[in-house]
């Protein structure tokens, strides 16, 4: 039930909690806010996300600097793959007027704040150099979808902290604790299997790689 919760599914939680019998979610309504934001982040939606994050509450944003800069940098991302992907299209550089235009507005004024933040902007600047087929691997990533569910975990934890609510569900909490004594195992040489399965798989948990395609 923490777990649904937690991670917007009011359906799912809601069918739990009628067959086996447990309280339910209390205030279905503030996870279904959720579930929009994700779903608006999920489908590249990036302005609808903005603009539902900012009528649950508008000091998150205002708060969280490097959470704003990354919906910004997404939004910029899909803005560049809308035009690479336009069916027949061979773009010029005068088709990514709207790109530039938006990473000049939104995104070049913050950069200076931070470096990382002139970085990041740099290498999403640079989807417009190169066609995808010759991008590397570290352009192409910013492109991958999951980044789009990368920056979905990010809002929805953020959410549930300034609702003063628990941001990770026990079961992953769980998760990273059974990793982390395996590690300090291992570090102290006890005699340990190859591979100990953790019973979920928390190597492909969302965000929680070794990729660096956006700020942290």
């Amino acid at each position: 039930m923490d777990y649904l919760v937690s991670e917007g599914y009011p359906g799912a939680a809601e069918k739990f909690a009628q067959e086996t019998n447990v309280p339910g979610p209390v205030d279905n309504e503030s996870i279904r806010e959720r579930v929009r934001v994700r779903n608006a982040i999920h489908g590249g939606r990036l302005d609808e996300a903005i603009e539902l994050i900012n009528d649950i509450d508008p000091e998150i944003l205002d708060n969280n600097h490097l959470l704003h800069f990354h919906l910004l940098q997404l939004q910029l991302i899909e803005i560049i793959r809308t035009i690479l992907t336009k069916p027949g299209s061979n773009p010029v550089a005068t088709d990514f007027l709207p790109a530039i235009k938006f990473a000049t507005e939104q995104l070049s004024p913050r950069a200076p704040t931070d470096p990382k933040y002139q970085q990041a902007l740099e290498r999403t600047m640079a989807l417009m150099i190169f066609p995808p087929e010759k991008m590397t691997p570290e352009f192409k990533e910013l492109l991958d979808e999951k980044l789009r569910q990368k920056v979905a975990v990010e809002v929805n934890r953020a959410i549930l902290e300034s609702r003063g609510e628990r941001s990770e569900a026990k079961i992953r909490q769980l998760i990273k604790a059974r990793a982390w004594a395996e590690h300090e195992a291992r570090a102290a040489k006890v005699d340990l299997p190859a591979y100990v399965p953790l019973g979920l798989n928390a190597a492909d948990e969302v965000g929680e790689g070794d990729g660096d395609a956006m700020v942290s």
